[in-house]
């Protein structure tokens, strides 16, 4: 059995991180869920979240992500994220951009299912702004 499996973030701009990896925390639509080595096959969209790796030789990375989807296999994991920005470059300032996007596209939501979507994103990027700021 392995220890780990390969693993790729790639956003429409590029491949930001192409690496072996023991163990990723994906944040699904339906809930966070582990990826680890010889995992089953998943197909899952992405909320806005934090995806956070661990690499085989035990360095850490973490991204804030925002659409796409997660395709897991046994021997890998790929992530295709519509946003995908590296945390150290996440600042209060682009939060609170983004939790004003969020407030507007609830504000503006003409129908339940919009009105669902810009809550949830707003509460996970509140959430996220807790996790990380305060």
């Amino acid at each position: 059995m392995a220890d780990t499996f390969r693993f790729e973030l790639v956003s429409p701009e590029r491949l930001l991180l192409s690496a072996d990896a023991a163990e990723v925390l994906v944040p699904g639509s339906e809930g966070e869920f582990t990826v680890l080595p010889m995992h089953a096959p998943v197909l899952s969209t992405l909320r806005p979240g934090l995806l956070d790796v661990k690499l085989a030789d035990g360095g850490t990375h973490q991204f804030f992500v925002q659409d796409g989807l997660a395709e897991v296999d046994p021997e890998s994991l790929t992530i295709l994220a519509q946003q995908a920005i590296d945390r150290e470059s996440l600042d209060q300032e682009w939060l609170d951009q983004q939790k004003k996007n969020a407030e507007e596209d609830l504000a503006d939501a003409t129908d339940d299912n919009a009105r669902d979507v810009a809550k949830s994103t707003l509460d996970h990027l509140k959430l996220i702004e807790k996790t990380l700021f305060n």
